[in-house]
């Protein structure tokens, strides 16, 4: 799938994309995250944020509007697109009757990474995140902690370009998000690229290189921190945040 892949281009670029349900939930919405960039999307809750990952992972499709990764159009080579990403949402699905390894084998297999590729790729990920001490575990007796990482490990196993995480660090206790944040930072370090949802703004302040905020589905502020200061009467980033999201 490589071959399709223009190297000239962002990670993502969205361009006036929009999703109705009965009111609009994204509404005109550009959008671009450049490679080797970790990108926080925020907004207040109902903002349109979780629609946009999904519109991006083609769980969901657009009213209108376009949407490339790495130069991919997703709509007209959803399979090519879809090859150079991996989506992680907030409440992730696993498979409760396999153990790790397991677990990380069957999903290399999806994505038709060979097994030799696979194995030291899955202990490599499991050793990283703490996860090798649980290896002879069933993941159903795994904590929402244990099981989040597990399942960032799922969506790195075949080395996506492009990682898509939806609240990441929701339910996590402080040693387990230390390890996923300094995952994703290698990541980015790599040559990869991260769009994220948080709630939890200390993490966007000092992780993202820039930050995206919307409001009603619209971007309303985009830029580096400093430069969303430069829009406001400054501060931390929680404070920037509530006065661009404030409502008159």
């Amino acid at each position: 799938m490589d071959e399709q892949m223009n190297n000239e281009s962002p990670a993502l670029r969205l361009s006036g994309l929009r999703k109705h349900f009965g009111r609009p939930a994204v509404d005109g919405l550009d959008l671009t995250v450049r490679r080797g960039e970790l990108y926080a999307l925020l907004g207040p809750n109902g903002a349109g944020k979780t629609t946009t990952l999904r519109l991006v992972t083609g769980l969901l499709a657009p009213d209108a509007g376009t949407i490339e990764v790495l130069g991919v159009d997703l709509a007209t080579a959803p399979a090519a697109a879809k090859m150079h990403m991996a989506y992680l949402p907030d409440e992730p699905l696993l498979y409760g009757k396999l153990k790790p390894f397991e677990y990380l084998e069957f999903v290399a297999g999806l994505w038709g990474v060979r097994a030799e590729v696979a194995a030291p790729r899955a202990q490599e990920l499991l050793d990283w995140l703490d996860l090798s001490q649980h290896a002879h575990e069933l993941t159903e007796g795994f904590s929402r902690g244990m099981k989040q990482k597990l399942a960032l490990a799922g969506a790195l196993i075949h080395q996506p370009h492009l990682l898509i995480l939806d609240e990441p660090l929701t339910g996590l206790d402080a040693a387990a998000a230390r390890q996923v944040k300094d995952l994703l930072l290698s990541h980015v370090a790599a040559g990869g690229s991260v769009i994220l949802t948080t709630h939890i703004l200390e993490v966007a302040e000092r992780l993202a290189q820039r930050i995206g905020i919307v409001r009603q589905g619209q971007l309303i502020a985009e830029g580096t921190l400093d430069e969303l200061r430069a829009l406001t009467q400054g501060g931390s980033l929680e404070e920037v945040f509530l006065q661009l999201t404030a409502t008159s």
